[in-house]
Order: C-alpha cells, then sequence, then structure tokens
C-alpha cells in the first residue's frame, strides 16, 4: 500500500468504524484511509491470510486495526464477528458494506442455488451488518451506513446478472435504512464504484481492448485506483457530508 494522502476530517477521531471485505482491493484501502483518521477500525474479511496482512501493514504506520475472519454469507458468523468487532474497538458508528464478488455467469449456467449465493455474496449481508450495529448507531444519536452498489447495472452491463440484480437492489436497501433510521442522525447512502483498478481487475478482466474502451468512454483519461474510492467514502463519512443521505453517489470518471 503507497502513502495514504487526503483531507483529515476531525469529527471522524475515535469513532468506531466497520468495513467489510477490508483485507484487499477497494476494501483494503479503505480500512487504512480510516486508520490514518484515528478511527477505530475493524473489518471483516474470509481471507485470513489477506486480512493478517492487512493489520501488519496498518501496523508498520502506527495504525491499530481489529481483524475477524468470517464467512459474510454465514449470517450467524456474521452477527457472531460484528460483536467480536464491537468487544474489540467500542460502539460501531461508521458502517462501510463493501464486501462482493463479481463473478461472470451465464444464464444458462445459473441454478437457483447459485442465484441464492451469488444474492447472499452481495446483497444479503448488508442488511445484517446494519442490523447488527443499529442499535449503537441509535443510543449515539449519530450513525452512517454506506453500501457500496456498482455502475455495472446503470451501464447495462451483461454476462453476470445475479451480480447486476443484486447490486441494483442496493439501492433500494440504501433509501429504506435512511427513512427508518433518519429520526436517530442516522445517514445511509450508495456508493456505485465504476471500473476500478484493484488487482482482481487488473489480472482477470483488463485487456487491451478493454483499457482501450476505459479510455474512451470514461470522461476522466485516467485510471482509477481504489484510493479514489476510500477518499471518497471517509468523506461521506464525515460530518462534512453530515446533510447527504438517501443517496447514491457515482465514482467512475465519468463513464458515457
Amino acid at each position: 500500500m503507497t502513502d495514504i494522502k487526503g483531507a483529515i476530517y476531525p469529527d471522524l477521531e475515535g469513532k468506531g468504524v466497520l468495513i467489510t471485505g477490508g483485507g484487499s482491493g477497494i476494501g483494503e484501502s479503505i480500512v487504512h484511509h480510516f486508520a490514518r483518521q484515528k478511527t477505530k477500525v475493524a473489518f471483516i474479511d474470509i481471507n485470513v491470510e489477506a486480512g493478517k496482512k492487512v493489520v501488519a501493514d496498518c501496523a508498520a504506520k502506527g495504525w491499530k486495526v481489529h481483524f475477524e475472519a468470517c464467512d459474510l454469507t454465514n449470517i450467524p458468523a456474521l452477527q457472531a464477528a460484528v460483536k467480536h468487532c464491537r468487544a474489540a474497538i467500542g460502539p460501531i458508528t461508521v458502517l462501510v458494506n463493501n464486501a462482493a464478488h463479481d463473478q461472470r455467469h451465464k444464464m444458462e449456467d445459473v441454478t437457483s442455488e447459485y442465484w441464492d449465493e451469488r444474492f447472499a455474496t452481495n446483497l444479503k449481508h448488508q442488511f445484517f451488518c446494519a442490523q447488527a450495529v443499529i442499535e449503537d448507531m441509535k443510543a449515539a444519536n449519530d450513525g452512517v451506513i454506506i453500501n457500496f452498489g456498482s455502475t455495472s447495472w446503470m451501464v447495462g452491463q451483461g454476462g453476470m446478472a445475479a451480480y447486476t440484480a443484486a447490486k441494483s437492489a442496493v439501492l433500494g436497501l440504501t433509501r429504506s435504512l435512511a427513512r427508518d433510521f433518519g429520526q436517530w442522525n442516522i445517514r445511509c447512502n450508495a456508493i456505485a464504484p465504476g471500473w476500478i483498478m484493484t488487482e482482481r481487475q487488473k489480472s482477470l478482466w483488463l485487456t487491451p481492448e478493454g483499457e482501450k474502451e476505459l479510455m474512451i468512454r470514461q470522461c476522466l483519461k485516467r485510471k482509477l485506483v481504489p484510493a479514489d474510492l476510500a477518499k471518497f467514502t471517509v468523506f461521506m463519512a464525515s460530518d462534512e457530508a453530515g446533510a447527504c443521505t438517501n443517496q447514491q453517489y457515482v465514482v467512475d470518471g465519468g463513464w458515457v
């Protein structure tokens, strides 16, 4: 992880932050950026070795973060992991539902079980993570929930219908939570990333043809990186975005 840069938001210092999928990619960058804000960070990831590496990388910068290994599709295990995070860092008033998996699939190959697994991986845990921390936020009369969606369904991307369907549903979940819990000063927003150059994206999907299309379709003629999302996520959690709720924010470099 390169040097972490960006604004410092003093109101975030000391807040309990929980991040899902924090072991790699966008989530890893989000962990580092929140740790830099002197928040109390916990993160969940299924990859034990990746999670331990993030902890070590943060420690090398003088930041202490807490890691829980968990399969987020196992809801009882998820609920237990959140309890362990709370025991480690205290009440959680910022939740970043980042974890997802954009596995490609042909419609002809999809079974009922696979469809359910894709929704469990990309949507269901967002609701249950929010449920697990909502009482902390209500007690504090303060909270931020940030759900990660995707631009894939907005641009009509094919080849992964279960993923795009789940990601489109993130917006409905977000607006429901924003309406239900705004009375406790709890804000809920969605962030929809465009094509972000994580190691996974570069190794699996970025081809010379894809890179050419990227430079044509993005208004910004550069590759977007995880830090672009992480810095915006930190901003959305801060009081600087205190009037922002019930919305989806697209971070895609101006894809047209």
